[in-house]
């Protein structure tokens, strides 16, 4: 999961160019491992019975099913707008992809018939977009508001309180509990930083640079906050590891804590330890990272559509951290077929599921519940991020909904010890 952000910063005075306020394997990156091209594609079956037994096996259905949950209250295709090229932490969409997928490497799409859980129908398809690069780095609310055609849209809340003037969006479902992205820096070099304000008094008193994508709005927040200096900040980062690893730990990076971590100690040999990190959610910068949404212009519209959806999205995300090898393929196939700089295998997405999990960066809400909002959480990330985007008045319900949420839906809760 990869936002894209153009950071307004209205409050410290600065305007930013488009960037990745993100991570992982850059070009650069990919100096050290190449992308698998003997993954095989998920195999094949034989077509839906909906579809005639001519259609082209990996072609999705051209006219869904007029039965099923989501047919009678959604558009024909849901399509989806994502911040990034496919990954883990976009396991739920792609879960909900049925048999026979169709993967269109030029536009970097994937579709084909919408599933819900145990492959049941819901009579519509599915399309996922890339972002990020695929899209000149634009905005998924920029997306949103430009192209119809878009129903739902991966759109974090600072993206939702920088865009709200002008585009609002209602977040309606969120797969992600806690938002991945990190500051990290070698154990060995800092051995006394547990935290990222630690760096800021190590290396007698300097403090450490931290190489960060100049448009993320949580360091400006952390400037704000004390937690980092400005002679710390260093907004160079382009999301590769060789600056990170020629420095040989004398500084500290951006990055997200389901790929960094792994891929320092395991796919960049050049590295091959670990490295330590504090999560921003954890500093103080709680914004939901990936959640579903819908441009207001539409809402009353999809209302239904949502109602229906949302729960789907719930069970789905459970679905894929529960057994995500099969969905896994389908991300690992279309990143090879996508040939770009973004790669991807089988070990990192299983690796990043767990990750996931034992960070709870994917879990339950305030309660036994996964993909709702925390309001009380949400008012004190607006109180926090509203003056970084000189916006002011806002309160939980003008950026996200409950009302969608099956309350029912969630992971096991582990009962506490005596």
């Amino acid at each position: 999961m990869r936002n894209t952000r153009l950071t307004k910063l209205a409050a410290f005075g600065a305007v930013a160019a488009i960037s990745v306020a993100a991570c992982g394997s850059d070009d650069e990156a990919s100096t050290d491992t190449a992308a698998p091209t003997d993954t095989e594609a998920p195999a094949a079956t034989d077509a839906p019975a909906d579809e005639p037994a001519d259609e082209p096996a990996d072609e999705p259905a051209d006219e869904p099913a007029d039965d099923g949950i989501l047919s009678a209250v959604c558009p024909e295709t849901i399509v989806i707008q994502t911040d990034w090229f496919p990954e883990a932490e976009h396991g739920a969409l792609y879960q909900m992809v049925g048999e026979n997928p169709s993967i269109d490497a030029d536009k970097k799409v994937v579709s084909g018939p919408l599933v819900a859980s145990q492959g049941v129908a819901t009579g519509v398809n599915i399309e996922i977009r890339t972002g990020g690069p695929a899209v000149g780095f634009q905005q998924v609310v920029s997306l949103m508001a430009q192209d119809a055609d878009v129903t739902f849209g991966y759109v974090a809340t600072d993206e939702a309180i920088e865009n709200y003037a002008d585009n609002p969006t209602t977040a309606f479902v969120a797969p992600l509990e806690i938002n991945p992205q990190i500051i990290m820096w070698d154990p060995a070099t800092y051995p006394d930083a547990q935290t990222i304000a630690d760096l800021a008094t190590a290396k007698d008193g300097d403090g450490v640079t931290i190489r960060y994508f100049e448009t993320g709005a949580y360091m400006q927040f952390l400037l704000a906050d004390g937690q980092v200096t400005e002679g710390q900040l260093d907004g160079s980062y382009d999301g590769g590891p060789s600056v990170f690893i020629a420095e040989n730990g004398a500084i500290a990076q951006q990055g997200f804590a389901s790929a960094e971590p792994y891929n320092y100690e395991n796919v960049f040999t050049d590295w091959g330890k670990p490295v330590k990190f504090q999560l921003i959610h954890d500093a103080g910068w709680q914004t939901y990272a990936a959640p579903l949404a819908v441009i207001d212009a539409r809402k009353a519209e999809l209302s239904d559509c949502m109602a229906a959806f949302a729960p789907i999205v719930q069970q789905s995300t459970i679905d894929y951290i529960n057994d995500p090898a099969a969905t896994n393929e389908l991300i690992v196939q279309a990143v090879n077929e996508y040939n770009d700089f973004w790669v991807y295998d089988a070990e990192l997405g299983a690796a990043s599921v767990q990750l996931q999990l034992d960070l709870g960066l994917v879990g339950n809400g305030p309660d036994a519940t996964l993909g709702n909002f925390d309001e009380d959480r949400l008012s004190r990330f607006i109180e926090i991020a509203g003056p970084v985007f000189g916006v002011d008045g806002l309160t939980p319900g003008d950026l996200m909904t409950n009302e969608y949420i099956d309350a029912s839906i969630g992971l096991p809760v582990e009962e506490e010890e005596d």
